[in-house]
C-alpha cells in the first residue's frame, strides 16, 4: 500500500510541475517575434492579457516601424 501512494504521490507532482516546463522563456519569446518580423527586438517584458501572462515582445521592422507582439508564456502562441 505504502509504495501504491508513493506512485500516486509521484504522479501528482509531475502532474503540477507540467505547467512549469511548457512555460516559454524570454529569449525564446523573442527569437519568435525576431523570425516572425525580420525586424530587431527593443525589450521583453511579462504582462497579463485576459488573465494569461503574455511576453510583450517590442520590435522594430526592417521599413522602421515599432510593433508590439504578445506571444503566449504559456503555448507560445499568439493570443
Amino acid at each position: 500500500m505504502r509504495t501504491f501512494h508513493r506512485l500516486i504521490c509521484t504522479a501528482l507532482l509531475a502532474g503540477a510541475l507540467l505547467p512549469a516546463w511548457a512555460q516559454v522563456s524570454r529569449d525564446q519569446a523573442a527569437a519568435q517575434v525576431q523570425q516572425q518580423t525580420g525586424g530587431r527586438v527593443l525589450s521583453v517584458d511579462l504582462a497579463d492579457a485576459g488573465g494569461r501572462q503574455v511576453w510583450r515582445v517590442k520590435v522594430v521592422t526592417p521599413r522602421g516601424d515599432v510593433r508590439v507582439v504578445l506571444v503566449d508564456a504559456g503555448t507560445s502562441r499568439r493570443p
